[in-house]
């Protein structure tokens, strides 16, 4: 049964290890702090350098490590060749295979967590728990209920978190032609008129890679001497070993990830969320039209619609189903498609006279000093990947799913409700 918001709360990560447990039970009695903190307040110095571990340096891990701001002291991976790859790069770095030692040490200030999304839950959850400080891939979490216990956790033990996706706040949004600012602008001023529709495909520059699809037909193959494949699947359920269920092609399953919507799914959506100010909300209906779903391997979509309560829309388009020239927004009033081409006279000399959003806490690393959050932090991110999520489970079943945003849940379908809040593999849990 799904976690609610009264008892998300009470939920806490098991580590299955004595000594870590012991560990942060003796730590019970006061917050775990970085080792440079400012007049005893249990945080880093505005001036000091900030330390970091990234668990998780195959793919995205490896990207992570060449961001700045902060000095990496360790790097986990359950592949002792990535790890060693990731030493060679960070030579104040210690290296680990198992992301619970990491946590334990008291001189990491922030923890990246570059893992399969399978993992992002518990290991934020561990990681607040410890008092490190998060940044997140995407998507922040594997199933709603686990974004529910990230949220909660975060909030109890006084977290900053981030999730690693920015298009609502700076550069491109993708293939779109324009910042999302000068859209937000659009929608703001009422200009399109309302309820709004917003169109995700092809179109607007997104193509959904359904090549990250599953084998359904795999042999099983020894699990390679360098690879610690128990701690790799971790909470998900065992399947024997196959090369194309881990690294890059993991994204195919969906113990793990949720094909090309779950890999670049919050990417797309999170800008459409805070453009429709949908930051504290959720659909209430959720449908797809899609092939029938492999039970272990993510296949296709041609279509999945979310509707508001107040008339809003998202279409995600898998197939280019909507045509080329479709907008990407439209209203009662008007459309708005690519590079801010518009049906609306005069648009861009209103954009030009229309003030700028307030400023937001856009560094990472800034928050961190500052205690402030992020401009993507455990509250909006978890709204936009319960869209990532709620559309996956539509996709899987194949049908309408009926959902109470207000208090997160299923509203009359049990087998939906199963999928919001997934059974982890013993003996991990929430």
């Amino acid at each position: 049964m799904k976690p609610s918001p009264s008892t998300a709360s009470r939920h806490a990560v098991r580590i299955p290890r004595r000594r870590f447990v012991a560990g942060l039970l003796a730590g019970a009695a006061f917050q775990i702090v970085p080792r440079r903190v400012l007049g005893g307040t249990g945080q880093p110095a505005p001036n000091d350098e900030i330390t970091r571990a990234v668990i998780g340096v195959g793919g995205m891990g490896s990207g992570h490590l060449g961001y700045g701001g902060a000095r990496t002291l360790a790097v986990c991976d359950a592949d002792a060749q990535r790890v060693e790859k990731a030493l060679a790069r960070c030579p104040d770095a210690k290296g680990y295979r198992d992301f619970r030692e990491v946590l334990a040490r008291p001189d990491i200030d922030v923890v990246h967590i570059a893992t399969p999304p399978h993992w992002h839950g518990l290991m934020s959850i561990a990681a607040a728990q410890a008092g490190k400080d998060v940044w997140c891939e995407k998507p922040m979490t594997h199933t709603i209920a686990e974004g529910i216990a990230v949220r909660e956790a975060v909030r109890r033990h006084g977290r900053i978190f981030r999730i690693n996706t920015w298009f609502r706040f700076e550069g491109g949004y993708y293939g779109f032609g324009t910042p999302v600012a000068p859209i937000k602008k659009v929608v703001d001023s009422g200009v399109l008129g309302w309820p709004l529709r917003a169109t995700v495909g092809d179109v607007s520059g997104f193509s959904w890679k359904f090549g990250w699809s599953g084998l359904v037909n795999a042999k099983p193959e020894p699990v390679p001497p360098e690879l610690d494949y128990d701690m790799w699947l971790g909470p998900a359920p065992y399947k024997p070993y196959h090369p194309h269920r881990v690294h890059g092609t993991f994204r195919g399953y969906w113990d793990y990830d949720g094909g090309g919507l779950g890999d670049m799914g919050q990417h797309y959506l999170d800008p459409v969320q805070y453009l429709l100010g949908k930051d504290d909300t959720g659909p209430v209906e959720v449908s797809a039209d899609a092939p029938q779903q492999h039970p272990d391997a993510a296949g296709s979509f041609r279509s999945i619609r979310m509707r508001y309560a107040d008339g809003c829309e998202i279409v995600l388009d898998g197939g280019n189903a909507e045509g080329r020239r479709v907008p990407f927004l439209e209203g009662p009033k008007g459309k708005l498609y690519k590079n801010l081409e518009s049906d609306v006279p005069g648009l861009q000399r209103m954009l030009a006279a229309l003030p700028d959003a307030p400023p937001r806490q856009t560094n990472f690393y800034d928050a961190v000093r500052n205690r402030r959050p992020f401009a993507l932090n455990e509250r909006n991110g978890h709204r936009s990947c319960t869209l990532v999520n709620l559309a996956i489970i539509a996709w899987r079943l194949g049908r309408t799913v009926k959902w109470d945003p207000a208090i997160e849940t299923v509203v009359g379908d049990p087998a939906a409700s199963r999928l919001v809040s997934v059974p982890m593999r013993a003996p991990w849990t929430l």
